[in-house]
């Protein structure tokens, strides 16, 4: 997201501005351009705090539903990205929560016939990071995304998370000391797996019925967004 002062960067913002006070108006066309506009990072944020794939599906599906029954109460006293970030993260850690009694595997199939397919080094270390960072307690994961993924600064961390900076600060350094950690055992691990092979080329890697008939419609033009970005990856 572009945090430029240029006129870029300003002209952006009016725009968003100005979806942002369409869509509180209720125009649907103004809903589903900030929705589009937004999705990549919501999503974002999402997979890297659930980790599970169909986990931050229903983590983002159930973050656009909020931003959207949320939006007529949003009055810009925080960033529009912070008061969304907030939304995210909270879907996220719901999430989490809701299925921490039946964990799911990390699912190496999809990526390992990208990684095969290609076989640059970047898929592989993307790997690694994703499965380092389901490592990190659920404490400090969420500060991680939000300043690695979602590229906030510490003020702005605080504020989604409602915790002082300084707390901030001290669940960012615990989580980059898990994350340096479970990297540094990767290799230690995929060795003492494979002890006659010099490389592994495994891959690491009803809602609620009481809507209004304005939320059920909100929540078609969600899903169809949602259905989109999935042909499309």
């Amino acid at each position: 997201m572009s945090r430029g002062a240029d006129g870029y960067g300003s002209a952006r913002m009016d725009d968003e501005q100005e979806l942002i006070a369409r869509a509180q108006r209720g125009d649907r066309a103004a809903t589903d351009r900030l929705l589009r506009l937004h999705y990549d990072t919501v999503h974002a944020v999402c997979r890297r705090i659930v980790i599970d794939p169909h986990g931050a599906e229903d983590a983002t599906q159930a973050a656009l539903i909020a931003v959207v029954r949320a939006l007529p109460r949003f009055d810009g006293r925080a960033r529009f990205s912070t008061w969304l970030f907030r939304i995210a993260t909270n879907a996220a850690i719901d999430e989490v929560r809701r299925v921490r009694r039946r964990p799911v595997p990390v699912d190496h199939t999809t990526v390992q016939v990208a990684a095969d397919h290609d076989g640059t080094d970047w898929v592989n270390e993307r790997l690694a990071f994703e499965e380092a960072l389901a490592t990190v307690s659920e404490e400090y994961r969420p500060a991680l995304v939000l300043r690695h993924v979602a590229e906030l600064d510490y003020a702005e961390i605080a504020d989604v998370l409602g915790l002082p900076v300084g707390t901030v600060r001290s669940r960012l350094a615990r989580g980059r000391s898990q994350l340096v950690e479970a990297l540094g055992n990767q290799d230690g691990a995929t060795q003492r797996q494979n002890p006659t092979r010099e490389t592994n080329d495994s891959g690491s890697e009803g809602r609620s019925e009481e809507h209004t008939s304005e939320l059920q419609s909100h929540s078609d033009l969600v899903c169809r967004l949602l259905l989109e970005k999935k042909k499309s990856r």
